[in-house]
């Protein structure tokens, strides 16, 4: 598997979906120089949820130019269609989720055997409960603290709970398993530097920024200001 996590206890990942797109490698560039840790990369199909965003050839550029781990999140339906072909672009990590995915233990031993990292995401109706027979084969969770499918929506309160729940399961699996493996929570919707406070006290690892940065007068004073939080 790829070495797509650092050393570090938290990391923060760019979500490119509220960037200029007509100016994606000068955005990109512009986080990358802000010291962020990922790039997560939201594909988008029109039928999973209601919008179309990027994919294959688009990540395939983005890896040419961009020196990150490339963190993809497949809001699609089928994704065991283009596991390889997304892999092949330059996913460091995949995420899929567990809505949309019927032989789940299948699909995540799949990208793992790809040499991607294996991740599953939760919608916010979706309970942890549903990922309990399948963390062997996980190296992360995403868990979604707004309803997929367009940025700049509003943080759901009520998902600090289910964070902690899913923290507490995971703890308890790193017990059970030896202590060998640490499976880390990534958070994605309506984070910025006041929810992020709140999701990290909740057990999160990984934090998505995207209008929070992409839309900000000074991304630098959200990066500044996350990082002060992480600490």
């Amino acid at each position: 598997m790829k070495n797509f996590l650092s050393d570090k206890k938290y990391r923060i990942a760019a979500s490119i979906l509220d960037c200029n797109f007509l100016e994606l490698n000068r955005e990109i560039k512009k986080v990358m120089a802000l010291g962020i840790d990922m790039l997560h990369l939201d594909v988008m199909d029109g039928s999973f949820v209601s919008n179309i965003s990027i994919g294959q050839p688009v990540i395939s550029r983005i890896r040419q130019h961009a020196g990150l781990k490339l963190d993809v999140h497949l809001m699609i339906n089928n994704p065991d269609k283009h596991i390889d072909s997304f892999i092949s672009a330059g996913a460091d990590i995949i995420s899929v989720h567990v809505e949309t995915c019927p032989h789940l233990s299948w699909t995540l031993r799949h990208i793992k055997q790809c040499g991607a990292g294996a991740a599953v995401a939760l919608n916010p109706a979706t309970p942890v409960s549903s990922i309990e027979n399948v963390l062997p084969y996980l190296d992360m969770v995403l868990i979604m603290t707004v309803n997929p499918g367009f940025g700049g929506q509003a943080f759901l309160e009520e998902m600090l709970p289910k964070i902690k729940k899913l923290k507490s399961m995971l703890e308890e699996y790193k017990k059970s398993s030896g202590g060998k493996r640490k499976i880390l929570i990534q958070v994605d919707g309506g984070i910025n530097p006041e929810t992020a406070a709140r999701v990290m006290a909740a057990g999160a690892d990984i934090f998505v920024l995207g209008s929070a940065l992409f839309n900000a007068d000074d991304p630098g004073i959200v990066i500044r200001k996350i990082n002060e939080i992480l600490v």
